[in-house]
């Protein structure tokens, strides 16, 4: 990857985005960090400046077009332009289904179905202009099936159908989308799910590992690699796959 090329990825400012950004950093391009606080950014910005990067924080609503579409302008105003997007924005609500509201439904979608549109559609323009873009999507092993996350499952399975579609579209004009699908990944999200079933963190992750051919859970920057990798041009010709990032065969 050149000093040229400029990525945005959304929901950096911890976890799987923020050892993204930092690793995409690392290959040499210029970072936009983007959250839904700027200030929740910084640390990351931090980070990337400190190892000789450049990098800018961005606050966004990734569910929120209008949000989006100043995000992505001032990326490019700020950096140069827009080579790389990362959709990585997540949240989660999860519950069984007769305990799951409309609320909690519609936000899940919202930010990961939706937010993955919004933010593929604002950057494609720039990259059909200049016949070159990598869009990297964020699904997960629960788009098989996943107890207790109806609405998380069904988003990331989505996401699965619009990075195969977005690939024939876009193909024509030099852009390569792709998604990968982590399955377990120690983050402040995987916290969240163990205290939802009501396990220390700990016991989680040994329960977990015994599952993983790998015999361990995953990292977020094991997930970053993998981005990486998608979005540098040694990865060229691959387009429109999903690569399970889980330590083992899933699907």
């Amino acid at each position: 990857m050149t000093k040229t090329r400029v990525a945005m990825v959304t929901g950096s400012a911890r976890g799987i985005g923020a050892a993204t950004a930092r690793r995409l950093a690392q290959s040499g391009a210029s970072v936009a960090v983007v959250d839904l606080n700027e200030d929740a950014c910084q640390e990351t910005v931090a980070a990337i400046h400190s190892a000789g990067g450049t990098a800018i924080a961005v606050g966004c609503d990734v569910s929120k077009a209008n949000q989006v579409q100043d995000a992505v302008e001032k990326v490019v105003k700020d950096l140069g332009g827009i080579h790389i997007l990362v959709n990585n924005a997540g949240v989660i609500r999860d519950n069984l289904l007769f305990k799951m509201s409309e609320e909690d439904w519609d936000m899940v979608m919202n930010v990961h179905l939706k937010g993955h549109f919004l933010c593929s559609r604002a950057v494609q323009k720039y990259m059909v202009e200049q016949k070159y873009g990598k869009i990297v999507n964020v699904s997960s092993t629960s788009a098989l099936g996943n107890k207790g996350q109806a609405n998380y499952s069904s988003a990331k399975a989505g996401i699965q159908g619009l990075t195969k579609t977005l690939a024939i579209e876009l193909g024509q004009f030099n852009i390569n989308v792709n998604a990968v699908a982590p399955g377990f990944v120690e983050t402040d999200m995987t916290k969240a799910t163990a205290e939802r079933v009501g396990v220390n963190m700990e016991q989680f992750k040994e329960y977990a590992a015994k599952e993983i051919p790998l015999r361990r859970v995953g990292q977020p920057e094991d997930i970053a690699n993998v981005v990486n990798f998608l979005a540098s041009d040694e990865a060229g010709f691959v387009s429109g796959q999903v690569i399970y990032v889980a330590g083992g065969p899933k699907a």
